[in-house]
């Protein structure tokens, strides 16, 4: 008779469990460097991805303003382009609105740009040129002078014009201590010129002792302002004070009423914080007793959020506003930087 075995009982040993612990400890480490390994491509394709051509469109340096916007312009284009190797920028200077937007479509349909960095020359005339090119897909960031159609941009940064405009008001009523004849140059038909000018017209309504006496385009220029001011000291035989509303255009003034060789004037308040405005306030000049702030750095403010939002993918603030301050002599060595084109 065939005797039949009864299966034998397996045994575990003592050292089956480190066994077993070691290969799972090793299967852990492979797979954690795989997952490492996959992130890391990942990454890397992401990167690839983010590849952005940034045009940048702004204004030739037709006045000190637009001067300091240019060399900021082309200073921050070579940092951004050295901090993300994966990055183009591309800066072009206009003339004149047509000239601008022709660039603006040269950028998209030539140059081939993702994103666009723009602070148009004049408001109306590119608002359609911008939104066209929004359409086909490119990022667009305004900057300062705001379109008329804000669907036409994804993100905005500027100084605080009603409050540059403010600032300036409620200075000129407390230098004239509330009572005095005024004049008004404006800049360039902008949205932000009229930002500026019904926030001083406000301030100026708080004090019915100050007449403004009339309020015309300089440009942002020397030139038409002096032009401007002219035409003031002919037709106005007292001018106690004058909102230049621009440091440019406070030069040209300036020159008008000193060829007129009037006296009357009391204070010419300008605007944008040149440095050789500051220096007139440090100075203590009898009639720049004081300026606004509103640098032309706000363009490299603009490149760099943008350019950082486009490359790593994250959302970018819709409104960035940079406030305007009041400058005085207590304070004017602050803001004085003489080495600075503007």
């Amino acid at each position: 008779m065939t005797r039949i075995r009864a299966p034998r009982k397996r045994t575990r040993t003592l050292f089956e469990p480190q066994k077993i612990n070691q290969e799972t400890s090793v299967n852990r480490r492979l797979f954690s460097r795989m997952a490492i390994a996959v992130c890391t491509l990942a990454a890397a394709q992401a990167f690839a991805q983010n590849k952005v051509v940034m045009g940048v469109a702004i204004p030739a340096a037709t006045h000190g303003w637009t001067g300091g916007v240019v060399y900021w312009a082309n200073r921050t284009k070579a940092e951004l382009e050295k901090q993300y190797p994966g990055l183009q920028v591309i800066v072009k200077t206009a003339g004149s609105p047509a000239e601008q937007a022709n660039q603006v479509q040269d950028l998209q349909t030539v140059s081939k740009i993702d994103t666009l960095v723009i602070l148009p020359f004049e408001s109306a005339p590119l608002t359609a040129p911008v939104a066209q090119v929004k359409s086909k897909g490119v990022f667009v960031t305004v900057v300062d002078r705001g379109l008329t159609d804000v669907s036409a941009q994804n993100a905005y940064v500027a100084g605080d014009n009603p409050g540059f405009g403010k600032v300036a008001g409620d200075y000129m009523a407390s230098a004239l201590g509330g009572k005095g004849n005024v004049v008004v140059l404006r800049g360039i038909p902008t949205v932000i010129d009229n930002q500026r000018v019904d926030a001083f017209m406000a301030a100026m309504k708080g004090h019915p002792d100050i007449k403004v006496l009339d309020a015309k385009h300089g440009n942002w220029n020397r030139d038409d302002a002096f032009k401007v001011m002219q035409d003031y000291l002919t037709r106005f035989k007292q001018i106690d004070a004058v909102w230049a509303s621009d440091d440019d255009m406070a030069v040209g003034v300036q020159k008008a009423i000193e060829q007129a060789k009037r006296g009357d004037v009391k204070l010419v308040l300008g605007g944008a914080g040149s440095k050789d405005y500051i220096k007139k306030v440090m100075d203590g000049d009898k009639i720049v007793t004081a300026d606004v702030t509103y640098s032309p750095s706000m363009i490299a403010d603009a490149m760099k959020l943008t350019a950082k939002a486009r490359v790593s993918g994250q959302a970018m603030p819709g409104t960035t506003i940079i406030p305007s301050i009041l400058i005085t002599k207590e304070n004017a060595s602050k803001y004085y930087f003489p080495d600075s084109p503007f």
